[in-house]
């Protein structure tokens, strides 16, 4: 495990995970909605983003959470060793934005630029889920039944699942059984 994709819908405790697995492994995170925009929400253009993004993939390890745009992420999950798919219920998916909404009036959420505007935002993740669910999770469960003869693969469908693949994660850079 030295390039990690961590990919999904929106709301599925993406990002959090991405953290605790830098952690666990020491491998350097890059946080994409970081990385495509700016402190308050602001997008950066887009070839910098495309820039940064193939900076980040010519690295010898990392862990990418985050989506960016279609392409990126497809070339991205063509370079990682190790791919995860948090692919939660929708009602999860839904469930969590909404707490992250409340929360972040308190701190900015995990992987989000500082100031990112929280109304917006997750007014803009009501409006993903059913794209994404609709639109890219079929494509990503074929991806993942495609990828597993090629690369390690992690298909995480609960919080549960989430906590065991992190706790195996964690085992396994501490050299526990």
């Amino acid at each position: 495990m030295k390039k990690v994709a961590i990919f999904g819908n929106t709301g599925g405790g993406k990002s959090t995970l991405a953290r605790r697995l830098a952690d666990a492994t020491g491998l350097p995170l890059y946080s994409l909605d970081k990385i495509k925009y700016r402190t308050g929400g602001r997008e950066v253009p887009h070839a910098e983003y495309l820039t940064a993004h193939s900076h980040i993939l010519k690295q010898e390890e990392w862990i990418i959470d985050g989506f960016g745009c279609v392409p990126s992420a497809w070339e991205r999950f063509s370079v990682a060793d190790t791919l995860v798919y948090v692919d939660l219920p929708l009602s999860t998916h839904g469930w969590w934005v909404t707490k992250r909404f409340v929360s972040g009036f308190f701190a900015t959420p995990e992987g989000w630029p500082e100031n990112s505007p929280i109304v917006k935002s997750t007014w803009n993740s009501y409006r993903v889920l059913w794209l994404c669910h609709t639109k890219l999770t079929p494509a990503y469960r074929r991806l993942v039944c495609e990828s597993v003869a090629s690369k390690d693969v992690h298909h995480l469908r609960s919080p549960r699942a989430i906590e065991r693949f992190l706790s195996s994660c964690a085992q396994l850079s501490t050299g526990g059984p």
